[in-house]
């Protein structure tokens, strides 16, 4: 195994997208598919996970609680956000499922994507693919938004964020 550098953004999509199965068997080159990310890259940040304590060393059970105890106090210091310029993109943090339909909001965060609806603040994703990625799963997109409240978010709204990761996640 290679020698272990620190996580890396795209670790925490992977992630989430291994939450998002639930229970449901998974195999790294399906990840590789549903993500756009090389099966090298699955590989290896698998391996990160697993010497972080994110993912069992059988390397197939994610550790819930211990991802959420990271999204929680690791995520908004590790991969901090500050939100940009106005932009077209995909719905993110408050603006997109759950959130949206929990509070109220003037201003929108989006990942900048061409084919988006909604004109907003950017919100840099983890992953260049990500919005492509949540297009295609609904429960990933919420996971992956939720985490932009984290990132983003008041105390308020990183409250009922974490609350609601803990509800999809455990």
């Amino acid at each position: 195994m290679k020698q272990h550098s620190g996580m890396r953004p795209h670790d925490i999509v992977i992630l989430l997208k291994i939450a998002a199965k639930g229970k449901q068997k998974w195999f790294m080159k399906d990840l590789a598919f549903e993500l756009g990310i090389s099966g090298s890259e699955i590989s290896e940040s698998i391996n990160r996970s697993v010497y972080a304590g994110l993912i069992a060393g059988n390397k197939k059970r994610l550790m819930s609680l211990a991802l959420l105890d990271f999204l929680e106090h690791g995520l908004p210091y590790v991969y901090p956000q500050q939100p940009g310029a106005i932009k077209r993109g995909l719905p993110t943090a408050h603006s997109a499922p759950p959130l949206n339909n929990i509070m109220l909001s003037k201003e929108a965060y989006i990942w900048p994507y061409a084919n988006g609806n909604i004109r907003g603040q950017e919100i840099q994703p983890l992953h260049p693919n990500v919005p492509e990625a949540c297009l295609k799963d609904s429960l990933f997109y919420e996971l992956m938004s939720l985490c932009d409240s984290l990132r983003v978010g008041n105390s308020r709204e990183k409250n009922i964020a974490m609350q609601e990761l803990k509800d999809r996640i455990c």
